[in-house]
Parts: structure tokens; sequence; C-alpha cells
């Protein structure tokens, strides 16, 4: 078993959920036998986006809410490698968002693992995209006023392949969606909601714990049905759904792109191509 402890260990706050996003990472890497070598795993800035310092794989760190075309950049590069990009809920559904929704429409394969707290945690605790309306923060003293982001509703508006939610508190169940989504050959969404112990006193484990339910544990749910998944990623108050809502096979991004047609570009001979003719038409 290959070990994919870091020289130093994390520094996040006693109890937050990112330790559990972070187990159940290590443990569907090393499940599904994936050398460390081939996994690159691409951050935004936050809390939870230093975890690829913690994780013994490749990495790299990019801007507030810009990982996602890097993560892209870095599978058309080299399609052979594992990609995951992980970030926050404001990394991803506020400044990121635009990259987040052309992601879900673009099929690239890869994996983006969104950690959820529902706050603002790096900067003290202002409220996110995913903040319930009304919530009371540094940034909104007299309660939000804007409706929360559906990150599930949003990536299957989208057409997303692959649309997951897990919870940090869970990390087997979490384990056990991170392994299906690096498996799906396309985009696929993981949505984590977890806890912040130090900011959101409103989103703690004890109010996940008694309110999230799996759905692979009804015989009734299709996860190949779109208006099925739609309604229940509508369930956002007193219960909520955890596990896979939606999975479909469909051509990826890879498939159609013309410059990969022609081979994997990290192996290709970049000392002798003669770009004269290029150079040439440009002057």
């Amino acid at each position: 078993m290959q070990n994919l402890q870091t020289r130093q260990n994390p520094s996040w706050c006693p109890g937050c959920g990112d330790y559990g996003i972070q187990a159940a990472v290590k443990m569907a890497i090393t499940a599904l036998n994936i050398p460390q070598e081939d996994v690159v795993i691409s951050t935004g800035i936050g809390c939870g986006s230093k975890i690829n310092q913690w994780i013994e794989t490749y990495g790299f760190a990019g801007l507030h809410g810009r990982s996602l075309p890097v993560a892209m950049g870095i599978k058309l590069s080299n399609p052979k490698l594992t990609v995951l990009d992980i970030g926050g809920d404001g990394d991803g559904y506020g400044i990121g968002m635009g990259h987040f929704m052309a992601m879900t429409r673009r099929n690239i394969d890869m994996t983006y693992i969104v950690q959820d707290n529902q706050i603002y945690g790096l900067t003290l605790g202002q409220y996110s995209p995913t903040s319930k309306k009304g919530t009371k923060s540094p940034s909104s003293p007299f309660g939000g006023i804007e409706n929360p982001v559906n990150p599930i509703t949003l990536a299957l508006s989208g057409q997303a392949t692959f649309v997951a939610r897990g919870w940090a508190g869970d990390v087997m169940h979490l384990n056990m969606l991170i392994q299906e989504a690096i498996k799906h050959r396309g985009f696929a969404l993981i949505d984590v909601f977890q806890q912040c112990v130090s900011f959101n006193k409103i989103n703690t484990n004890a109010y996940f714990q008694e309110r999230v339910y799996k759905l692979e544990e009804d015989s009734t749910f299709d996860k190949t049905n779109f208006e099925m998944a739609y309604k229940r990623a509508l369930e956002v108050d007193e219960k909520l759904p955890i596990g896979i809502f939606y999975q479909v096979d469909q051509p990826i991004y890879e498939d159609s792109e013309p410059g990969l047609r022609k081979g994997i570009p990290v192996e290709k001979d970049v000392e002798n191509v003669d770009i004269s003719e290029i150079q040439a038409s440009l002057m």
C-alpha cells in the first residue's frame, strides 16, 4: 500500500470537516491502486484548498476561483493523469461559478470535489454562495438577502454526467463516492457537506447527522433518471440526500479535442519542432 502521508500535518482547526475529506481522498486513491505520481490535485484559495499540501501526490495551487481551468489544462496536456480539483463553496460557486458551469457542459474526464461548509472560513466567516438566506455574518450583519446556490441543480442543468453529494462526517461513504467519481469517464461533481467549527454554528456535524440520508438505500431511486435526480436535489431543509444523484455515459471532451488526435501533448518532441512557417505568417 502506497503512503500518501506528507512530512507535515494539516493545520486546520480541530474538528474541521476538511480532515474527513482528506481521509476519504487518500483512501480512494489507495483503494483504486492509482500510482501517486499519476495523480494531480489542483486547488484554488481557501482553508480546504491547502489539501494538496498534505496528500503526497502532485499538486498545483492556483488563484481564487481559477483552479478548474488549471485542472482542465493539466488533463488535456496529459489525459493519462488522474486529475482532482478540490476547493471550497466560495471558491467554486462564487468567483469560480463561470468556470464551474463551463466544465459541466464540456464533460472533461476529471473529478471536482467541493468542500461546502456554507461559509468563507479562511477570511473569518463571511456568508458564502451556499449560505441560507438570512445568514448573519461579518459581511451580512442584518442577514443575507440572497437566495443560496443549489450546486446539485446547477450541475444537472449544466449537463454534468456525474453529480453527487457527500458528507465529511461519513468518511467511508464519501470514499465510495470519490472512487466512483474517479472511475466515471467524464466530469464528476461531488459537493461535500462539511462543518466549519470556528465560524458556522448552524450547519454543524449534529445538524447534518440528523438530516442526511443515502440515496442508494432507497430502492425506488434511479440515478439515470434526470427528473428524479432533480426532484431529490430540491430537498434542502429537513431531509438532505447524499449519494449519486445522476450518472450517465456521454462522449467526453477529450474524444473531440482536435489537438489530442495527433497524440498526447506531453509526449511530443518539442525540441525539433519547426515553427518558422508560423513565425512567417505573423510577420
